[in-house]
């Protein structure tokens, strides 16, 4: 195995962390303090050290994260709270997020130390599918879908997106939607914003734009107000996990996904 995997694998830190760490001196093997990363080494047999303390391997963890609204996608921060924040000290270890959802975003987020699962999963050539459930103020017509689905022009830059799938899933007013809308921040007073018109489906893309589905959305003049992950390829998020809770992958889900 590769010094660098190693250790990414055993919650030292990234591979990219690791790589500097060893080209800095920090690491050792067998008492000899080496410098290039690519190095093979034998697991089982080898003593390796950073800053002078022996390495155990972990191995690769792949997790399913529940992300509630509020705490932004990355490792740390100094002013807000992290996806990361949410995980104990031992699980943390190595981890990094697949991809990111805003920080207004909730649902599916995947969590691994696994560097090849998350380029697979991440390359744009792959397609992957992921699917978001949303409920937009605006509505949708038959012309409003076709160009979803067929692809609409997203930000200054005038960006095609790929083809999508959506699904409409109900139509109604800003007072039909209050568990997802936090009604309380509207003034019943204004009766024209409370009985606003509004719809809720299912979007389904293969690319990973920054804000892509809200992007699309507002193409054809809808504004979310409520975005959930619900799946990456075939995989789902886990219901029973509460916001801020996350597990292990089973062998199927990073099975059907490392097949992506």
């Amino acid at each position: 195995m590769r010094l660098d995997k190693f250790l990414a694998e055993s919650g030292i830190g990234t591979r990219k962390d690791v790589r500097t760490y060893i080209k800095d001196g920090m690491v050792k093997v067998n008492g000899k303090v080496i410098i290039k990363p690519a190095i093979d080494i034998e697991e089982n047999r080898d003593i390796i050290l950073y800053l002078d303390k022996v390495v155990k391997h972990i191995g690769k963890v792949y997790y399913m994260f529940h992300k509630p609204k509020g705490c932004i996608t990355a490792r740390r921060d100094e002013s807000q709270k992290t996806v990361l924040d949410y995980f104990s000290k031992e699980n943390m270890k190595g981890i990094f997020h697949v991809g990111r959802l805003d920080k207004d975003t909730e649902g599916l987020l995947l969590l691994t130390n696994d560097g090849e699962f998350e380029h697979g999963l991440m390359c744009p050539n792959k397609h992957v599918h992921k699917k978001y459930y949303f409920c937009a103020l605006g509505s949708l017509d038959e012309n409003d879908i076709k160009k979803l689905e067929e692809g609409v022009l997203i930000g200054k830059g005038k960006i095609l997106t790929k083809p999508a799938k959506i699904k409409v899933e109900k139509i109604g007013t800003c007072e039909d939607f209050q568990e997802h809308m936090g009604i309380e921040k509207f003034s019943k007073k204004d009766l024209g914003l409370y009985r606003q018109p509004v719809v809720s489906g299912y979007l389904t893309i293969s690319e990973g734009r920054k804000h892509q589905v809200k992007r699309m959305l507002k193409a054809v003049g809808c504004f979310v107000v409520y975005l959930k992950r619900v799946s990456i390829g075939n995989v789902f998020l886990d219901e029973t996990l509460e916001k801020g809770e996350y597990r292990f992958l089973t062998d199927s889900e990073v099975q059907m996904l490392s097949m992506m």
